[in-house]
């Protein structure tokens, strides 16, 4: 997809263009993967030359995808061009001193962490959970509530809504309660790939620029615009990010989809979740589909077959049975349905052939 992320960065551009604000805010993952390829690190290093000319604060943190020493990798020498990398967490919060009209703001970097990575600098407090572990170190940041306070974060927050994309903890011991950050004026999260707010406003996933599984086929993704006026005074805006491509997911069956009244309205470039309803397979439906959606990323059937819930056990009287009988008993309760006189014709020259074949 790296032609749909290079155009989706670019219409970030555009957008900072039109808001001009004073800084942006990177919640990570920055990449999907610890050790990214040499394209993406291009594409990202360009991202952010382009955010550096404009002469913008820029704050990144790392994910839990994301390798913390990579990415703060001369994080000291690009502060002289106003790039903030926070650093692999070393016992607490990097921040940034920054002043406007209205005052002093101060920013303040975590990057994800986990309670291992916690315990070692705080031997004397019981570490067992991610939110053990964000606490004790919000609890020893000395944060002047008198000035506005904001925190760049990447965890997963209680009560975010999530999406088969993004990997949690069994049992939910990677959540975090969102009263730690009741001290912030505004708290910027990363980890959820859809946007939504977290009990309140100023608490917010502003989830990923772009779809990255069919359960976000319905997100609506967005920058979110944060405007910082005097201490206790927040204004919010999102403004949407329309992709390159979309994801998108049809169903009916095969003559149905691919009759051209039903697609002519369609976009069919988009990325492509196709659910087909015949009884039957298609032979090569993903080839044909094709022609006409050249971008399809998963097929699958919904009929009696793919609804059954029937449990195929041993078969009773099994010497007793032909071998013909076995297989037409196996066909039926794997697809929920009898054999068809064709489909049984075919097999019954099949096990004759193979009878054949082994004399």
């Amino acid at each position: 997809m790296l032609a749909d992320q290079e155009y989706i960065l670019g219409k970030i551009i555009e957008i900072i263009d039109e808001e001009k604000p004073e800084g942006v805010l990177i919640a990570g993952d920055i990449y999907d993967k610890s050790i990214p390829s040499a394209e993406a690190v291009l594409m990202f290093d360009d991202f952010l030359a382009r955010l550096a000319e404009r002469k913008l604060f820029i704050f990144a943190i790392s994910g839990n995808h994301d390798s913390a020493e990579r990415i703060s990798f001369g994080g000291r020498l690009m502060k002289n061009s106003k790039v903030y990398i926070s650093p692999a967490f070393n016992g607490e919060i990097q921040s940034v001193k920054l002043e406007d009209a209205h005052g002093m703001i101060r920013v303040y970097m975590l990057p994800f962490i986990k309670p291992a990575y916690v315990r070692r600098y705080y031997p004397d407090i019981a570490i067992e959970t991610h939110n053990d572990a964000v606490k004790a170190v919000i609890e020893h940041v000395k944060m002047d509530s008198q000035h506005r306070n904001v925190l760049i974060c990447h965890q997963f927050v209680t009560g975010a809504v999530c999406c088969e994309s993004e990997e949690l903890s069994v049992g939910g011991l990677d959540n975090v309660d969102a009263g730690l950050f009741e001290g912030f004026d505004y708290v910027a999260l990363g980890h959820i790939h859809g946007p939504q707010k977290i009990i309140k406003e100023t608490v917010r996933h502003a989830g990923t620029p772009l779809k990255y599984s069919f359960s976000e086929a319905n997100h609506k993704k967005s920058v979110i615009v944060v405007e910082l006026a005097e201490k206790g005074k927040v204004h919010i805006r999102q403004v949407p990010l329309v992709p390159k491509r979309d994801l998108r997911e049809i169903r009916g069956s095969y003559l149905e989809i691919t009759a051209k009244d039903y697609y002519k309205e369609l976009d069919t470039d988009n990325y492509m979740h196709i659910t087909l309803t015949d009884e039957e397979d298609v032979p090569d439906a993903v080839g044909k589909l094709r022609s006409i959606y050249p971008n399809i990323m998963k097929l699958d059937y919904d009929n009696k077959r793919t609804q059954s819930q029937t449990v195929i056990d041993g078969a009773k009287q099994l010497e007793k049975k032909s071998p013909l009988e076995l297989f037409e008993e196996f066909y039926e309760k794997q697809n929920n349905q009898l054999m068809s006189e064709e489909q049984r014709k075919f097999t019954s020259d099949l096990l004759e052939q193979l009878v054949e074949d082994e004399k």
